[in-house]
């Protein structure tokens, strides 16, 4: 164990760690995933890319698809809880 490794950084480690997970996640998603970032050159020699099917396909993925159809509220529970008139 090292000087700055005591059990009160643990936390910080995890949340720094779960935050570089999510960012590395990020930009794997958008090199591999977006259609503005253009890898090979064939692709790099056009300055505008008419791939509006493409993008559209980025922009609408399934996660916001099944989203649309799911009530605008983090805890509804919660929420009927305290919107409920008393009994």
């Amino acid at each position: 164990m090292g000087r700055w490794l005591i059990p009160e950084v643990y936390p910080l480690l995890a949340a720094v760690s779960f935050v570089g997970g999510l960012v590395v996640f990020q930009l794997t998603r958008n090199v591999f995933l977006n259609p503005e970032v253009r890898i090979n050159k064939e692709h790099r020699s056009t300055a505008v890319l008419e791939n509006a099917d493409e993008g559209e396909k980025y922009a609408e993925h399934g996660l916001r698809k099944f989203l649309r159809t799911r009530p605008p509220e983090i805890m509804p529970s919660i929420n009927r809880f305290f919107s409920s008139e008393s009994k």
